[in-house]
């Protein structure tokens, strides 16, 4: 265990490391997801600059006039595609809004691939020229990371290594980029961004500008989280715990407001949200349904859940 109360795991030990040195990374990380939900991996392979460079671009983006931000604001997109503007979206329990705006980038596929039709068109900003394309190739880097700790856990689960392989390729995953906007005025019973639990596979968050996450232990108690040593957070999603019958953990987190000094300090955080293929099969996986640990979830598909859950955070209509 860490000093920030997460278990810590070093991605290259699985990458390119030795038998020895994999087995030990699968156990560790299968571990932190079943006891935590969350882990902090060091040696990720997502290239630092490129990180760097996406933070610059995002605060760019969101430094330009409201009404030039809404110009790329897609209507009936459910958030999935562009920008989202301040007070859209609530967690699933609470009808207050977060105190934030995003931006997404989602997948692209070839025109004539048979998933076309699946995926609308990404947002291009005009005005921060880089900021399309360093997320895009921020993006690939992020599910190449992702792939390996989903065969991580896919051997950890022992349904065989390539389990994920192609039910996360050309998935429905998100890249956001989230600003909280310093806060001028005593907020209305709402957090940055309130208690929620992910909707997808996995979630691999780079360090925020600020500090502020937190997650709810399984003493019920609140603990804060931030990355060191340019590590990457990674938390289990809800689609997860579903097909793992709830032996991995969707933890509850949240981003609470900074000191009352700190209100006039923004926060700037880049999570990737791993999906999988609309037409995964999200039925608990035979072996995690036992006698101590009865089935807990009818049988869906990740588009219908995603579709589900959207709904619930007030995203889509």
């Amino acid at each position: 265990m860490s000093a920030k109360g997460i278990p810590t795991v070093d991605l290259s030990k699985f990458v390119k490391g030795t038998p020895e040195e994999k087995k030990q990374f699968v156990k560790d990380l299968g571990n932190a997801f079943h006891e935590v939900g969350f882990v902090a991996v060091a040696n990720h392979g997502v290239p630092k600059e490129l990180i760097d460079d996406f933070f610059k671009y995002s605060q760019a983006f969101f430094a330009l006039p409201e009404k030039k931000k809404r110009k790329y604001e897609v209507s009936g997109a459910a958030g999935q595609r562009g920008y989202t503007s301040f007070g859209k979206e609530h967690a699933k329990q609470s009808q207050v809004a977060d105190l934030k705006e995003f931006f997404q980038i989602g997948q692209e596929v070839p025109k004539t691939h048979p998933m076309a039709d699946q995926y609308a068109p990404n947002v291009k900003v005009r005005e921060v020229k880089e900021f399309s394309k360093t997320g895009r190739k921020l993006y690939k880097e992020f599910e190449k990371a992702g792939g390996y700790l989903l065969k991580a856990i896919a051997m950890h689960l022992r349904i065989g290594p390539n389990y994920f392989k192609d039910k996360i390729k050309h998935g429905n995953s998100i890249l956001r980029s989230i600003h909280y906007p310093p806060i001028t005025q005593e907020p209305a019973s709402a957090i940055r961004a309130e208690q929620h639990e992910d909707i997808n596979l996995i979630t691999l968050l780079v360090g925020a500008s600020a500090g502020g996450l937190e997650l709810l232990n399984s003493e019920g108690k609140w603990m804060p989280i931030m990355p060191e040593n340019d590590e990457i957070v990674i938390n289990v999603g809800d689609m997860l715990q579903r097909l793992t019958n709830n032996y991995l953990k969707s933890t509850t987190h949240r981003v609470v407001n900074p000191p009352r000094e700190d209100w006039h300090l923004p926060r700037l955080s880049i999570p990737f949200f791993l999906h999988p293929v609309s037409n995964m099969d999200l039925t608990c996986l035979p072996k995690t349904v036992t006698r101590k640990n009865p089935l807990h979830y009818a049988p869906i598909t990740a588009g219908e859940y995603l579709d589900e859950r959207l709904r619930e955070i007030g995203l889509k209509k």
